[in-house]
């Protein structure tokens, strides 16, 4: 993990669950992390837990401005950035037929635009600078759908398609990784009001989940490969799920 030590680390949706926990390891292995997110609290106690090697940025993903302000705040305090992890992301899943479109929106907003906008921030001074590494967080509905999901499911195809495409663009240059994570235990999902999809899955508590920790272990593999070696693609789940 020697080559993780001083690399600068942008990781959006840092404030809880898989950004929060990839960070806290992150900087134990040596590494300077730029979080970001919309709550400032959450955001304003990591900092203080992790120390002089941390900062955050109030950032909205679905605004590209703040995703450009987020690269900037990132250079002028740490000089470069090595690694940009597309992670924030929202679940509020739902049938076709409830109608949701408000929430249809939102996760456009934030799955898709929010990686595109993260791309369109730092691409530039990583080309400028010969190298990098991109990451984003898909999910295993990103791979597979099924009945409920149809919404999120197309946002994280999307985003499958969208890092493909970057990696055939830039492999010469940049590193681009895609996670696709199972079930996990996070706040993911939290904001579902469909009543359908809690009829049938209740508060998602009934299901097999994996610790934050196994998705920072696996993002932290992916980065702390040598610079002639990238991962381009993580599949994780949980023991027991099969979809």
């Amino acid at each position: 993990m020697d080559n993780i030590k001083d690399k600068v680390i942008v990781i959006t949706g840092a404030s809880s669950g898989m950004g929060a926990a990839t960070a806290r390891k992150l900087v134990q292995l040596g590494a300077k992390v730029v979080l970001a997110a919309r709550r400032e609290d959450q955001l304003k106690a990591l900092v203080i837990e992790l120390g002089k090697n941390a900062m955050y940025v109030l950032t909205d993903v679905s605004k590209r401005a703040d995703l450009d302000n987020l690269v900037q705040q990132a250079i002028d305090r740490f000089g470069q950035v090595d690694v940009f992890w597309n992670n924030a992301g929202i679940m509020p899943i739902s049938f076709f037929d409830e109608g949701l479109v408000d929430e249809w929106d939102r996760m456009i907003d934030i799955n898709i635009k929010g990686v595109l906008y993260g791309i369109n921030a730092v691409l530039p001074h990583m080309l400028e600078r010969g190298q990098g590494h991109i990451l984003a967080t898909s999910s295993v509905g990103g791979l597979k759908t099924s009945p409920g999901i149809g919404v999120y499911s197309g946002t994280k195809f999307a985003v499958r398609a969208i890092m493909d495409t970057l990696r055939e663009e830039v492999a010469q240059t940049i590193k681009v990784t895609t996670i696709f994570p199972g079930a996990t235990q996070s706040e993911l999902g939290h904001d579902i009001t469909s009543p359908k999809i809690k009829a049938i899955y209740g508060n998602l508590t009934n299901m097999p989940k994996m610790d934050e920790d196994a998705v920072a272990n696996a993002v932290i593999y992916a980065i702390s490969q040598p610079g002639n070696v990238v991962i381009n693609d993580l599949v994780l789940r949980p023991l027991g799920q099969t979809r």
